[in-house]
């Protein structure tokens, strides 16, 4: 395969549930995973089905080293400095409360400024809430433009403020939104705030390099990009992470118990407590081999391909509003609202036709206040999305009009 194409209609033959002729269209909600994958996890599970760094019998062993290849796997893939920076969490959700935890309790104060934003999906606002109202701290939310991408303007009026933490998402879920991570995330840093960067929706779809982004805090679900659920990343600073406390405690996560007192394990297994999700860890690695196979340039350029089509082909429907920006500044996400049809009604109207699409407030509620809305429908696209899917989708839309008519 070239650096820039893959052959889709080959890839999805490692897909089996395409055998049941669904088109699907939700790969920001989760993504399918190929044979290689549940394979990876089938085999651990009949082969070498062990516990982790706890036994020295020949499956113990490889079970470990399968668990923990992964971990450098995902290192390369995101270019971190040190698997000591790589903690196996279930998904973001969890990989951004532990920081909101085991880093924002030791380190936000009453009256600091946490800086979030309308793009960012509930799990990068709630941990946050709960924070601040914990601490006494403050919040305030970086606004979109008419064009649903980020005031750069106001972003740069908060950041005057010193904030003690800024959070956002690199790709936005619910509009596809492609956030200037690289100049934020300097100009954070630059005003003294620590970065959590929600990768959940970037991860999957474009290269990922942490070092260059020059964030503290990389989050990131394995589900998205082609893993099992249960098994996610967080990325942190190595300085940072030695400075934090555990965020659970228990089994594998300590180095020494005594009755007066603990000592913990070292990075990063001071924050993995307790008997891991084994098999979707080693499935997650068989996922990153795949995406390595297709290469990620070539995956983004697949997903731009299929997205400009789809943003025109929409827009050739008549009574249809798109949210978010042009194609060439968003993932492979479309959201949209057609004439007088609940996103609801419409997606039970395309499952009829075998087309898989998500309706709903995307977990997102901020955002769809802003844009005046309760829900929007969501196309999303991924590496097995081929454009003939996209026309299922268009002749869907056009049989609930002539429903609702």
């Amino acid at each position: 395969m070239s650096t820039l194409t893959y052959d889709v209609a080959a890839v999805r033959k490692d897909f089996p549930i395409f055998e049941t002729g669904i088109a699907y269209l939700d790969s920001a909600n989760t993504s399918q995973r190929p044979r290689q994958v549940t394979g990876a996890m089938l085999d651990y599970f009949e082969r070498y089905n062990s516990n982790i760094h706890r036994a020295a019998y020949k499956i113990a062993e490889e079970a470990t080293e399968r668990y923990e290849g992964t971990r450098e796997k995902v290192r390369a893939f995101i270019n971190a400095a040190s698997t000591k920076e790589i903690v196996y969490v279930r998904g973001t959700t969890e990989a951004i409360n532990l920081v909101a935890y085991a880093w924002g309790r030791k380190n936000v104060k009453a009256g600091d400024l946490i800086v979030l934003t309308l793009l960012d999906h509930h799990s990068n606002i709630v941990p946050w809430q709960i924070l601040a109202a914990e601490k006494g701290a403050r919040i305030e939310y970086v606004d979109i433009d008419e064009k649903g991408e980020l005031r750069q303007d106001q972003f740069a009026e908060l950041l005057e403020r010193g904030p003690k933490l800024v959070a956002f998402n690199l790709v936005s879920n619910a509009l596809g939104t492609i956030n200037p991570g690289r100049e934020m995330i300097a100009a954070a840093r630059k005003a003294g705030a620590t970065v959590l960067l929600d990768g959940a929706q970037s991860t999957p779809h474009q290269p990922v390099d942490v070092r260059a982004l020059g964030c503290d805090f990389y989050a990131f679900s394995g589900h998205k990009m082609l893993g099992p659920t249960g098994a996610g990343i967080l990325y942190g600073r190595r300085e940072l992470l030695e400075a934090m406390d555990p965020f659970m405690g228990g089994g594998d996560m300590i180095r020494t118990v005594s009755v007066e007192g603990t000592t913990y394990h070292d990075l990063p297994w001071k924050f993995e407590a307790g008997t891991q999700a084994i098999a979707e860890v080693i499935g997650l690695g068989a996922a990153v081999d795949y995406l390595n196979g297709l290469g990620m340039d070539a995956v983004r350029a697949h997903e731009l391909d299929i997205t400009e089509y789809a943003y025109e082909a929409l827009s050739d429907v008549d009574g249809l509003t798109l949210y978010g920006p042009p194609p060439s500044r968003r993932a492979g996400v479309i959201s949209f609202a057609v004439d007088g049809i609940h996103p609801h009604d419409l997606a039970t109207i395309a499952d009829r036709d075998q087309v898989c699409l998500r309706a709903g407030h995307h977990c997102a509620m901020p955002l769809m206040t802003r844009l005046g809305v309760a829900a929007t429908a969501r196309a999303s696209f991924y590496v097995y999305t081929q454009k003939d899917e996209v026309d299922r989708l268009v002749s869907s839309i056009k049989d609930a009009q002539r429903i609702f008519a």
